[in-house]
């Protein structure tokens, strides 16, 4: 199977330069995006020649007083879970 794929990408350079399916292959690596209709994506969209850009991997949230992190939730002890502070009569 993989090796029909193959053969469809190396098909690409009919259309395309060494160069740009170099490129495209670069950019579908980092993306992960490894397979023919990626590849014939990228080269169609020119993708091959936009500069690609890091995107964060955490989201980043506003820094804000009033929000809690991780961290808050978070017990002392891993070994017990958070529970609700007990109140005291």
């Amino acid at each position: 199977m993989g090796y029909r794929s193959c053969l469809g990408i190396f098909r690409l350079l009919k259309a395309y330069s060494k160069e740009r399916l170099e490129a495209a292959s670069r950019r579908a690596v980092e993306l992960q995006a490894c397979s023919y209709s990626s590849m014939k994506s990228i080269l169609k969209h020119s993708l091959d020649q936009q500069l690609l850009i890091d995107l964060p991997t955490e989201r980043a949230g506003p820094d804000h007083g009033n929000l809690r992190g991780a961290r808050y939730y978070e017990s002392p002890d891993q070994s017990q879970p958070h529970t609700e502070r007990e109140t005291e009569c």
